[in-house]
């Protein structure tokens, strides 16, 4: 009888440890495309991983990856809960998981958002004037810094890969501008709201550096989950972006590092412009 009672007590004792490890293991990962610097990155997601956790009682951790295409592996495999993606990337990620990969919130100026094309070269005014030179994207999987500039070019009959000298991809937005200052490329295509941020710094001389072309709007980035998430947690999620406001000093810096003036809804359907976009452009299959 004794040995009976110590077992129950010692498998008892098993699962409470058990329970336990759980729990201290539990924690809600995020990423985001690494269309800045990792530095950049990491300082625009310390604050925003502090806030998630008081609101979902979870450790929150930013897991960063190497290049675009690591980011939707990583949510298509439930590697990481949210991921932070551009709208060409979140078409990828869509389209490679099935349809199970939803976006969750984007930001206001998400529903608006535009590309800018820079140089330093004063004969450069607009798009027709790249015919023959040298211009760099951002990665090649970039909504902002690639596909929709293209997708512009295209338009206005200019081919990338017929009528340029040389296409190069800098892989980030802010060496976009680098490789533009610094002379090696004619021009460049980026992110608004990075070029925008990088004058505001004064971390660009824009006496040299100019925007020639300002594209139209279009949908852009978006926070993502993976649709097994649980609704429950889902709907925490989206109201802790969406309750984000400036009235608090917490709130008001992780909108002002987010580039955001609020976080609203989105939905699958505002990005099947960027769908066609990419279609149209070769990019998707």
């Amino acid at each position: 009888m004794k040995n009976k009672t110590l077992s129950r007590l010692f498998a008892a004792a098993l699962l409470a440890t058990a329970a336990f490890a759980a729990q201290a293991q539990q924690v809600f990962r995020i990423t985001a495309i690494p269309d800045e610097s990792p530095t950049e990155l990491a300082r625009k997601a310390a604050p925003l991983a502090k806030y998630l956790e008081g609101k979902l009682g979870v450790k929150v951790e930013f897991t960063p990856v190497t290049d675009y295409a690591a980011a939707v592996e990583a949510l298509v495999n439930k590697q990481v809960d949210l991921a932070w993606f551009g709208g060409f990337t979140f078409v990828q990620a869509h389209q490679r998981s099935g349809g199970k990969v939803v976006p969750l919130v984007q930001r206001e100026e998400d529903e608006k958002f535009r590309s800018v094309f820079i140089t330093t070269d004063p004969s450069i005014r607009g798009l027709a004037d790249l015919k023959g030179r040298n211009l760099s994207f951002g990665s090649q999987s970039s909504t902002s810094g690639h596909l929709m500039p293209r997708s512009f070019l295209l338009a206005a009959g200019v081919d990338p890969d017929q009528h340029l000298k040389r296409v190069a991809y800098s892989g980030a937005h802010d060496a976009t501008v680098a490789a533009v200052a610094s002379g090696k490329v004619d021009a460049g295509a980026l992110n608004i709201s990075v070029w925008e941020k990088l004058v505001a710094d004064k971390k660009v001389d824009a006496g040299r550096v100019r925007v020639f072309y300002t594209t139209p709007t279009y949908y852009d980035y978006n926070w993502s989950v993976h649709a097994d998430m649980p609704a429950a947690q889902r709907e925490k999620l989206a109201r802790a972006f969406t309750e984000l406001g400036a009235s608090t000093p917490e709130g008001k810096q992780i909108l002002e590092l987010q580039r955001a003036t609020r976080f609203v809804p989105t939905k699958v359907e505002n990005y099947k412009g960027i769908e066609a976009a990419a279609r149209n452009a070769g990019l998707l299959k």
